[in-house]
C-alpha cells in the first residue's frame, strides 16, 4: 500500500477517537496545569484534596438528577476492581448477569466464587442484545448499559417480578456522563472515569441507592470474608469522609471534576446525550449510505450512542483504512481485539464535538477512494 497522505485542512483538530481512555479536553489539561498540578504531592486527607472529593460526589448527584437517598461512592481501581468489590459486598446469593460484549463477560466471570451460588447468564452473540428476566433466588442483576466491545446500548430499567429486595446493578463506565437515563431504575450505577468523564484511570465510581447501601452494611455485618480493599463498606465509610482508602491519583479525581463541572455547566445530562447522539448520527448516516460500510449493530434501538462499530465488506480491508488514518495522526479507531472483525470502532464520547465526527468522515471518505 503506498502511502496515504491525507491534506492538512480536511484533518480534525484532535485526532484521538479511541474508546478508552477517550481525549481530554484541551481545557481540562490547561486548567489542571493552571490550579491542580500544585495538589500533586499533598495529603488526600487534608481539605484542599477532600474538598474536591466532596465535589465530585455533588456534582455527580446534580448531573444525574440522583432521587433522594442516593449517594456516591468511589475506591482505587478501576471496573475491574469494581467487579470483584460488588462479587463481595453487594451479592449476598445469586446473580443474573446480561452478556452481549468482552466486559459484560468479565463482570459475570468475577461471579463465580465459592461463596455464591453459580450466576445464571443470558447471553447473545457480539452485536446483539438480550434481556434479564425475573427468576426466583435471584438477588442481584447485572448488565452493561453500554457495552464497549461492540457498541450496543441497553435501556436502564429495572424488571417487573423479581424478588422483593432483589438489587439491579448497571455497569455504565462507556456510557456515564454522555447518555441520559433514570437514575430511580437502578440501584448501582457504577464506571470508571476514563470515557466521557476523560479523566484517567485508577479509580471507580459508584452512585448507589438506599437499599444497595443497607445491602452494602448488611453484607459486611455477616461474617463474609471481604478484603479491606474490596469492601464496598470500607469505601462507603471512606467515601462519606471524601477520602478513599489509598492515596488516589490527583489528575484523576482533577480532570473528573473538571468534566463534570463542564457537562453541568452546558446543560447537564440531557445536553451531553444530545451532543453524542448528534456525533454517531454522523457516522451511523455515512455508513447506511455507504457501499462498503455498514453498522454493527443491526437494530437501531441498540445502536450506541458513545461507541459506534461499523463493518466493512470483504473488498475493503479495514486494517488498511486504520493504519492510513493512524498515520496521518487519526488514532484508536481499530476494532477491539478479541472480535476480530473487519470493521473500526470510533468513541464519540461528549469531550468530541460533532464537527470533529464530521472531519473524521471526510478523511474516511479520503482514505477509502485512495485504496479503491
Amino acid at each position: 500500500m503506498a502511502d496515504i497522505k491525507i491534506p492538512a485542512n480536511l484533518l480534525p483538530k484532535d485526532g484521538r477517537f479511541g474508546c478508552g481512555p477517550s481525549r481530554t479536553r484541551p481545557e481540562q489539561l490547561a486548567n489542571f496545569l493552571s490550579e491542580g498540578a500544585s495538589l500533586i504531592g499533598t495529603s488526600h486527607r487534608q481539605a484542599a484534596v477532600k474538598n474536591m472529593v466532596g465535589d465530585i460526589r455533588s456534582g455527580l448527584l446534580e448531573l444525574f438528577r440522583a432521587p433522594e437517598g442516593y449517594e456516591v461512592i468511589l475506591g482505587n481501581g478501576g471496573s475491574t476492581a469494581f467487579w470483584d468489590a460488588a462479587a463481595f459486598s453487594l451479592v449476598e446469593n445469586k446473580a443474573q448477569a446480561l452478556v452481549h460484549g468482552e466486559f459484560g463477560s468479565k463482570f459475570a466471570k468475577a461471579l463465580k466464587t465459592p461463596w455464591l451460588e453459580a450466576p445464571t447468564i443470558r447471553s447473545s452473540e457480539p452485536g446483539t442484545l438480550n434481556h434479564l428476566v425475573p427468576e426466583a433466588g435471584v438477588d442481584a442483576y447485572v448488565y452493561p448499559q453500554n457495552e464497549t466491545s461492540t457498541g450496543v446500548i441497553a435501556p436502564v430499567q429495572r424488571v417487573e417480578g423479581v424478588d422483593e429486595g432483589a438489587l439491579f446493578m448497571t455497569d455504565a463506565t462507556s456510557a456515564a456522563g454522555g447518555v441520559d437515563f433514570d437514575l430511580s431504575q437502578t440501584d448501582v450505577y457504577y464506571f470508571a472515569p476514563q470515557k466521557n468523564f476523560a479523566s484517567d484511570g485508577g479509580l471507580w465510581v459508584a452512585v448507589v441507592s438506599p437499599a444497595a447501601i443497607e445491602r452494602i452494611e448488611r453484607i459486611s455485618s455477616s461474617g463474609r470474608y471481604i478484603p479491606e480493599f474490596l469492601s464496598l463498606k470500607v469505601a462507603l465509610d471512606n467515601s462519606r469522609l471524601n477520602q478513599t482508602l489509598n492515596t488516589p491519583a490527583i489528575a484523576t479525581l482533577f480532570m473528573l471534576l473538571d468534566q463534570i463541572r463542564w457537562i453541568n455547566k452546558s446543560g447537564g445530562l440531557s445536553w451531553a446525550d444530545a451532543r453524542t447522539k448528534e456525533s454517531s448520527k454522523l457516522l451511523y448516516d455515512w455508513a447506511h449510505h455507504s457501499k462498503i460500510a455498514f453498522p454493527f449493530v443491526e437494530n437501531r434501538d441498540h445502536q450506541s450512542q458513545v461507541v459506534v462499530t461499523i463493518d466493512f465488506e470483504d473488498s475493503m480491508d479495514a486494517t488498511l483504512i486504520t493504519k492510513a488514518l493512524r498515520a496521518n495522526g487519526i488514532l484508536d479507531v481499530e476494532p477491539y481485539r478479541k472480535l476480530g472483525k473487519n470493521q473500526i470502532r470510533v468513541a464519540t464520547f461528549v469531550a468530541t464535538d460533532p464537527s470533529e465526527v464530521s472531519a473524521l468522515i471526510t478523511c474516511l471518505d479520503y482514505v477509502i477512494d485512495a485504496l479503491s
